[in-house]
């Protein structure tokens, strides 16, 4: 028996990172996933690695409402018209540099992918839980650089700052439909986003200059987020919601 037995889980951000270990462990725990990404090839990937039948591979851009809307109609159909968890994951960074030097299209493109999802499939989906009046949840990858920004990488902070602000509002606004929301603060991962960190390039002294900061001493990996979305998607924690959980090496208290 795994801990997700029988759910249904939306999954943005499908096709890498944290994204593609959270599909790993949801499905190896008994899920069923729509995995959502805007790279079709990695996405199916994606899907290949996880049991037959356990995923559903879906490509889409989710800045759009349309794709939203697409979203909550491939997982009904394809898992047998029911949705419990929504795993807002997809996210970007922009290079690091100094804050009056990040071109105006990264600033405009982090905001797009780190905020305007939330709105939109909170758009989406809530109106279709309170209408068939089930409960759902919704878990939105924040940033651990939203309580502790840091110089060169403050636009990234304010974004993850807007979905931990976000996340907190909603759980108090919809808790009374048994609608929660919940997010989760990672220090830098083991992806394809932290060269970008790095201010462009992934080398060992740049490594170790971030991993000065982080009191356990390595990145965050891929399977260090899934097994904290796979807790807050289990029947485990089902009292839980407006909560923001530092996966984070002990950077935020560093």
């Amino acid at each position: 028996m795994g801990r997700l037995d029988g759910k249904v889980i939306i999954v943005t951000g499908a096709g890498a990172g944290f994204g593609r270990g959270i599909v790993e462990k949801l499905t190896a725990e008994g899920a069923s996933v729509l995995g959502v990404d805007i790279n079709q090839a990695e996405n199916n990937k994606t899907a290949s690695l996880c049991p037959p039948g356990k995923v559903h591979a879906f490509t889409a851009d989710i800045t759009l409402e349309s794709s939203w809307r697409e979203i909550l109609h491939q997982a009904r159909s394809a898992f047998s018209n029911r949705l419990d968890v929504v795993v807002n994951c997809a996210g970007v960074v922009h290079n690091a540099a100094p804050s009056h030097e990040v071109p105006e299209d990264q600033f405009d493109l982090m905001f797009r992918v780190n905020v305007k999802p939330l709105y939109l499939s909170t758009k989406v989906i809530v109106p279709w839980w309170k209408e068939n009046k089930l409960p759902g949840l919704f878990i939105n990858l924040s940033s651990i650089s939203e309580p502790r920004p840091r110089p060169n990488l403050v636009w990234y902070a304010a974004s993850k700052g807007a979905v931990t602000v976000t996340t907190k509002g909603l759980a108090a606004e919809y808790a009374v439909d048994q609608i929660r929301y919940n997010c989760i603060r990672p220090a830098v991962g083991e992806t394809a986003m932290l060269p970008r960190v790095l201010g462009g390039q992934d080398t060992p002294e740049g490594r170790k200059k971030v991993l000065g900061t982080v009191p356990l001493g390595r990145v965050c990996q891929p399977g260090d987020i899934a097994n904290m979305v796979c807790f807050l998607g289990s029947d485990e924690a089902t009292y839980i919601t407006g909560a923001a959980f530092d996966v984070d090496g002990g950077r935020g208290v560093s």
